[in-house]
């Protein structure tokens, strides 16, 4: 499929939903307002449809139009944006398949092209590079609002510019982005360094949990639902304590378990040099990016870590 598929599907479209994946990070929730807003630009109206996100994102342009759910049964058109997996579309999948067409915007590797038209580039360091593209040949502005949104998925999915994935391209667009007026330092600060107190206090929790396993290589520890209670937790509170294992010295993969409401437990994985954790997470129905995976596990938190170290221990050095 081709940016002209896409062209077409959207001025062919009166109702638009516009959708993510569970547990949206900044990528997924920068990607989606931001499609909203272009899209009025081009005279459309859409639904942003994400049923909880962190408070960390609220900052963002036109978050406060973001709808937990919708009335409307069948849209003309369903876009999904930076969603590996119809599975993980935030319990929303009847948005997506009642729709009469459907769009994937992406950028993970393992993404099976579940949409009528897919646009995925899993070169690609996140999904908010890749509405640059869109942006540009739908002859889009980007102005301060939508390169806010832009940016700030952006900075959240390359870790402030650290990870592998970033191109000189990504600079170059970042450069293009300054050009509306948005405010870098601002966006870093709110979607990296500032944190809500509840969020330090669980990571507290979680670093008195480490432990180092196969001789320093993994990290692991875990959040229950009644740590979260004690501090007065909201959503998202729990984002970022993974990159605290996988930044010790020493580590390659670095596992953390975050219960859900159905006591299960969510994983993260995140792997510094060379062991792929998508490929991990895949043997437990997950998936992600070779360096920062995710799934979801039965079991208790010690029977978890055990499968998984079984897994791991396969692709270490």
């Amino acid at each position: 499929m081709t940016l002209d598929d896409i062209k077409k599907s959207i001025e062919q479209a009166n109702t638009i939903a516009i959708l993510t994946h569970e547990r949206p990070d900044g990528d997924a929730i920068g990607s989606s307002l931001a499609m909203s807003l272009a899209l009025k630009k081009l005279g459309k109206k859409s639904d942003v449809i994400i049923p909880k996100y962190s408070e960390t994102y609220a900052f963002l342009p036109d978050a406060e139009n973001i709808k937990q759910q919708s009335n409307i049964e069948n849209y003309d058109l369903a876009i999904a944006l930076d969603c590996g997996d119809i599975k993980r579309l935030n319990g929303f999948v009847k948005y997506f398949e009642d729709a009469k067409q459907s769009i994937s915007i992406d950028h993970h590797s393992m993404n099976p092209m579940f949409a009528d038209i897919n646009f995925v580039d899993h070169t690609s360091p996140a999904c908010c590079q890749i509405l640059v593209i869109i942006f540009n040949y739908l002859g889009i502005e980007i102005d301060k609002q939508i390169g806010t949104c832009l940016l700030a998925g952006i900075i959240t999915d390359t870790g402030g510019f650290k990870y592998p994935g970033v191109t000189a391209e990504t600079f170059e667009f970042v450069a293009d982005l300054l050009k509306s007026g948005i405010n870098v330092s601002k966006i870093y600060k709110k979607v990296l360094q500032i944190k809500p107190k509840a969020s330090f206090e669980l990571s507290k929790i979680a670093m008195n949990r480490i432990e180092f396993l196969e001789g320093g290589k993994i990290s692991f520890t875990y959040i229950k639902c009644e740590d979260e209670k004690f501090v007065g937790a909201q959503e998202g509170a729990h984002e970022g304590i993974v990159e605290i294992g996988r930044d010790i010295e020493g580590v390659e993969v670095a596992i953390f378990l975050h219960q859900a409401e159905d006591e299960a437990y969510k994983v993260s994985l995140r792997a510094n040099d060379y062991v792929n954790v998508a490929d991990v997470c895949l043997m437990f129905g997950g998936g992600g990016h070779a360096r920062a995976a995710g799934c979801k596990m039965e079991g208790t938190p010690e029977q978890i870590k055990e499968k998984l170290i079984k897994e791991i221990k396969k692709s270490l050095k």
